[in-house]
Order: C-alpha cells, then structure tokens, then sequence
C-alpha cells in the first residue's frame, strides 16, 4: 500500500521557520521524483520545489533563497526546509512522488499539512 504521510506543518509567526517531511512507503523511493506542492484558499495548487532521483533539486521563485528541498533515500523521506515564512505562504502542503518509464506515468500524492504564518 503506497503511502506519503506529511508532518511538520503548523503555526509560525512571521520570519520564523519550518521544516516539513514527507515519510513514504509502499513504491521504490529512490527511484522517484519528489515534490512539494501548496495550495492556498481559493487558488491552484501550485508547485513549490522539487528533487529528482538524481538528487537535481528546481524550486519555485516564490520561495527561491528561503525554502530547501531535501531527500533521505535510506529512510524514504523527503524533507522541505522552510526560512523567512511569509504570510503568503499560508497554505496546505502537499508531498507528490512521480516515476515516468516506457511511455507511463505514476503519480502520488500525500494528504496535505497545514501552514500557517501569522502574528
């Protein structure tokens, strides 16, 4: 049974910190593309940093400089350092796992963790 189990999340004042992780379980870890995604109150889900099998890490602009992508192939998790919180960066954090092979795709996705940045 796969499984990607989001903790970390929770109530931070403004220029604080944060750092969630994602546990997973149930597919081949390593062999996976990692992501986090966020999705505000009333916009799209959006992507906010990603780090491939490889170790290759993309973030966001938005978060460019403050946030850091991270993984632990030994222990199936995937972590997202968050620094310099910012009120807009109130939302709901996803974790997403992605293998593209011989034409298919497999996605999956955790079931969130809540944000937020407030004084």
């Amino acid at each position: 049974q796969v499984q990607l189990v989001e903790s970390g999340g929770g109530l931070v004042q403004p220029g604080g910190s944060l750092r969630l992780s994602c546990a997973a379980s149930g597919f081949t870890f390593s062999r996976y593309s990692m992501s986090w995604y966020r999705q505000a109150p009333g916009k799209e889900r959006e992507s906010v940093a990603t780090i491939t099998s490889g170790g290759s890490t993309n973030h966001a602009d938005s978060v460019l400089g403050r946030f850091t992508i991270s993984r632990d192939n030994a222990k199936n998790t995937v972590h997202l350092q968050m620094n310099s919180l910012k009120p807009q960066d109130t939302a709901v954090y996803y974790c997403n796992a992605v293998h593209s092979a011989y034409g298919s795709r497999v996605t999956y996705w955790g079931q969130g963790t809540q944000v937020t940045v407030s004084s």
